[in-house]
């Protein structure tokens, strides 16, 4: 759970640490409430339309900057791809290898400024592109360019002549939709490919709006299951069904239901779709009932899970006497240095957490901004889009943005508490753990990520984090010791 204020207003008010909270969903991300019927028809999918425009357009990415530049995955970066068939695949050391269409090369070279492909999508992109078009499972690390692969992919398949949805990508959070939203724009620019961003939306109902004609549609699993119920997003021409985040879109404790009900809708009707799984984390519970979900010819790559937790971030430690002492921690040693260094993510467990210590920093005199999933949409995407614009150095967060946030200037990530499953509270949720670290150090840029353990229970799941992915994390010395950090940092390649 999470809490999201902005120290451009008053935080919320104090929630009692003793009440009973509502069932968790992940990342206290909501889907849109039921709506009555509405009877009478309106002309609202034009303001609908605009309304989602205006939506991605706050996220824009810098136009100058260069986002494959940071591709600096390590040489001996294991992935393991897996065929089945007898389709030979090979590996694309150029975009020119893939058969894509100029305007597709044109989007890629001078809007993405991308040079070549990183290597999962040298390995992964052949596989999406190459006919027939088989299901695949694809694992990489967090910042390896994940995102490029099924966004080419659903791109590579549209027909622009064809006013109906031909791709369909389902994301965990509408943040995630809209990321990859605008990417596909960017990308896409030259194409003629019309996207719609399928996410919950309080001011236009979906009721009046007219059927979907965009070929390419990006959402949540809730609204684009209530769309394709009411008839509004058709099946019929879906040629490419992706999930992003997918060990989380097929998790029990996640969207399973939805993206089984919404896989089956359309395979009923489009028994050809091709479906993509991208993650950089699948536990193995997770990727034994996904193998059984794509059909049996699919392919996989994956990456050794002990290679996971990005070489390029450093990891430390430190141990706290109490909860005092892990504020005095960001204010007094990390925040000493980090202000110079990039933007910096805190990852909370609980809103509770998260407006705790919105107020104790802004009393500081710190000007941080505190998202959590029960903000409205109007106030989360805000206050996204002021981090993303170097508005604001310091964000707060739940695990609403643990997944998939891309934002190439934040170098460090506090750990404040650190996550643990919901149904098991001395089990670290291992998943989570990787996607929080992975928001720092994007692309292969240097980035440093710090624990801070108080409680028994803190250590025991440091110990069984260290244990799960083969590494030992650094421990900073001395909680009090302001040299100790800057030491860390250094190590880090950040001072």
């Amino acid at each position: 759970m999470a809490d999201t204020t902005s120290a451009t207003f008053a935080p919320p008010p104090a929630t009692n640490p003793t009440a009973v909270e509502p069932p968790k969903r992940w990342a206290d991300e909501e889907d849109e409430a039921p709506e009555q019927p509405i009877s009478t028809a309106s002309a609202a999918s034009s303001s609908y339309d605009k309304l989602a425009a205006e939506l991605v357009e706050g996220l824009k990415v810098d136009e100058e900057e260069k986002i494959n530049q940071y591709l600096e995955e390590p040489e001996e970066s294991n992935i393991t791809a897996v065929t089945s068939g007898d389709t030979p695949y090979t590996s694309a050391s150029l975009f020119e290898d893939l058969n894509l269409s100029p305007e597709l090369l044109k989007g890629i070279y001078v809007e993405m400024k991308f040079e070549k492909p990183s290597k999962i999508q040298a390995v992964t992109l052949p596989m999406i592109l190459t006919s027939p078009y088989k299901d695949l499972i694809a694992q990489a690390h967090n910042g390896s360019g994940k995102t490029t692969c099924f966004v080419l992919g659903m791109l590579s398949r549209v027909d622009p002549k064809l006013m109906a949805p031909q791709a369909l990508c389902i994301c965990p959070t509408r943040e995630l939709a809209m990321q990859n939203l605008e990417v596909l724009q960017k990308m896409g620019k030259y194409t003629g490919i019309i996207p719609e961003l399928a996410v919950p939306n309080e001011k236009i109902s979906v009721y009046k709006r007219g059927p979907v004609s965009a070929q390419v549609v990006i959402g949540t699993p809730g609204t684009i299951k209530k769309w394709m119920s009411l008839k509004k997003l058709g099946a019929s021409y879906i040629k490419i069904l992706v999930f992003d985040e997918a060990d989380h879109m097929l998790a029990e404790d996640g969207f399973k239901d939805d993206s089984l009900r919404i896989m089956k809708d359309i395979e009923r009707i489009s028994s050809h779709c091709q479906v993509l799984l991208f993650s950089a984390t699948f536990n193995e519970t997770v990727k034994n009932f996904v193998s059984r979900v794509v059909k049996p010819d699919h392919n996989q790559v994956f990456v050794k899970k002990e290679e996971l937790s990005l070489e390029s971030v450093k990891q430390y430690k430190v141990n706290c006497p109490d909860e005092r002492a892990k504020i005095m921690v960001v204010k007094d040693k990390i925040f000493e240095f980090g202000e110079n260094l990039g933007q910096t993510i805190i990852f909370v467990r609980t809103k509770v957490n998260a407006s705790m210590l919105h107020t104790e920093l802004t009393g500081f005199g710190y000007e941080v901004t505190t998202i959590q999933g029960a903000l409205k949409q109007e106030d989360r995407d805000r206050i996204v889009k002021e981090f993303k614009d170097g508005l604001t150095q310091v964000l707060i967060s739940t695990d609403l943005l643990a997944r998939g946030f891309d934002q190439q200037q934040v170098n460090l990530v506090i750990n404040f508490d650190l996550p643990f499953k919901h149904n098991s509270p001395s089990e670290p949720d291992y998943e989570v753990y990787l996607h929080r670290i992975g928001r720092a150090g994007r692309f292969g840029r240097k980035g440093a990520v710090f624990n801070l353990l108080c409680h028994d229970r803190d250590h025991m799941l440091m110990s069984k984090i260290e244990n799960h992915f083969g590494k030992q994390v650094t421990e900073v010395s001395s909680w009090q010791n302001v040299e100790d950090f800057k030491v860390a940092l250094k190590e880090a390649g950040l001072l």
